[in-house]
């Protein structure tokens, strides 16, 4: 038994130590080839995405859950969503004029299972966005006249069967709420049930338009709650129940918004009263876009869309840092440049990574060895628009690293969906063999009883 212990060990140690040249691709750092085209779907072949550290699982292009091969239909933002009893992973995937739903839970085999057209009276537009809570997705969309927020149930998922492109499958929402038209963006506070649509020209001067979510269980729709208008237009935001370093504002409910030009920091607890915290500026702005906090609440990394277009020069990818450990007084710090010239949109933050979604760059990796210095380091990426590194706007629109199985989701405007994992660095391997060993050890005792 322990030389069969022995092997086990041995043979654990040496996977561990082999996956990563195993199973990380390293593209190099060219293969740029195609022209830098805003239709959908080149026709890349499945093996030519430039990557490192971070491996392809499953691809769905535009035409296979949706769009019906119609160029002028493009990918957006994107979320996942967890059937909580069965484990079971989906993607929710925003075109310009509908949102699909894919089953992810095996990766490598990706299911469409259908999509929820755009609010009928609307258009093909270039933004929709979507978010989760208690079962539920949440839609808007932007310039795209009297399109409300779109309430879907997604439990119609877990029944559903595979769509197909000749015979597709069309989903009902449960309704639409019209309290606002048109909208740029939502967040789901899912600790407090709360949505926060931003960007809305109709309310708030495009602030903060808050919906009580917290009925929204078996087709109840959302109930107004508020609206915060002091610093006008809100891009984007993220809420939080505060749990950061700053005593003053412990367990309150607190945004952090990307408002075109400054970070601005809302106490949001109470609906009827929130104020303003803090409203900051910072060198170089050209357009805040949005942004997520590091886990411990004591940094916000933040991209801005449009410095790297309008620059003089070309300059790689800004992203920027601010330190909030004091809510009253945030600090820009500067801001960490990437590898490649390309244009930011969306970030988020899983324990010590940044997850981005950079235009032609596609999806890039960086670890948070110390936000204080400004010390990011890129560990992985995984070029989705294997077309050119050109500063357009084409390309990886989102990512959604938030599986508990580690699965990342990206959405590529011309290129779909992707499935991708990151491929641990050795240490982790070593410590997985070594979990793995101790299955092992343990279940042999449990045999000898």
């Amino acid at each position: 038994m322990r030389v069969s212990l022995l092997r086990s060990f041995c043979f654990l140690l040496t996977l561990a130590m082999a996956c990563p040249l195993l199973g990380a691709f390293d593209g190099g750092g060219g293969g740029k080839s195609l022209n830098n085209s805003a239709g959908a779907n080149p026709g890349l072949s499945e093996g030519s995405y430039n990557s490192y550290n971070i491996n392809l699982l499953g691809h769905v292009w535009l035409h296979e859950m949706g769009s019906l091969g119609a160029s002028n239909v493009l990918a957006n933002d994107l979320w996942g969503w967890t059937d909580s009893a069965s484990g079971r992973e989906f993607a929710l995937v925003g075109l310009t004029n509908r949102t699909s739903f894919v089953e992810v839970t095996d990766p490598t085999a990706p299911v469409y299972l259908g999509s929820l057209k755009t609010t009928p009276g609307t258009g093909n537009r270039t933004w929709r966005d979507v978010k989760v809570y208690n079962n539920q997705a949440y839609i808007v969309s932007d310039n795209n006249g009297a399109h409300g927020m779109q309430v879907f149930d997604l439990t119609q998922l877990l029944t559903a069967s595979e769509s197909s492109t000749t015979s597709p499958t069309y989903f009902s929402s449960v309704g639409v709420y019209d309290g606002f038209r048109e909208a740029h963006n939502v967040f789901v506070n899912e600790d407090s049930g709360y949505a926060y649509v931003a960007g809305s020209p109709d309310v708030a001067n495009g602030g903060l338009h808050v919906l009580n979510l917290n009925g929204g269980v078996n087709g109840a729709m959302p109930t107004f709650a508020g609206n915060f208008s002091a610093d006008g237009y809100t891009h984007d935001t993220q809420v939080v129940n505060y749990i950061g370093p700053d005593a003053d504002y412990a367990g309150k409910e607190i945004a952090f918004n990307s408002n075109e030009d400054t970070l601005t920091i809302v106490n949001v607890s109470d609906k009827s009263n929130m104020t303003q915290i803090a409203r900051v500026g910072y060198s170089g702005s050209e357009y805040s876009h949005q942004g997520w906090l590091s886990e411990d609440q004591k940094f916000f990394f933040m991209d801005d869309e449009l410095d790297e277009s309008r620059s003089d020069t070309l300059i790689h990818t800004r992203t920027r840092v601010w330190d909030v450990s004091d809510l009253d007084d945030p600090r820009y710090l500067g801001y960490h440049e990437g590898t490649e010239s390309t244009i930011d949109h969306n970030l988020y933050v899983k324990g010590d990574l940044i997850y981005q979604a950079n235009y032609t760059s596609g999806f890039r990796l960086l670890r948070i060895n110390d936000a204080a210095t400004l010390d990011l380091e890129e560990v992985g990426y995984f070029d989705t628009y294997d077309a050119d590194n050109n500063v357009t706007f084409n390309g990886a629109w989102s990512v959604f690293p938030y599986f508990d199985s580690g699965t990342i989701l990206v959405s590529d405007r011309q290129n779909g969906l992707f499935i991708l994992t990151a491929v641990p660095e050795p240490g982790s391997l070593i410590v997985l063999g070594l979990s793995s060993l101790a299955l092992v050890v343990r279940r042999r005792r449990v045999g000898t009883r």
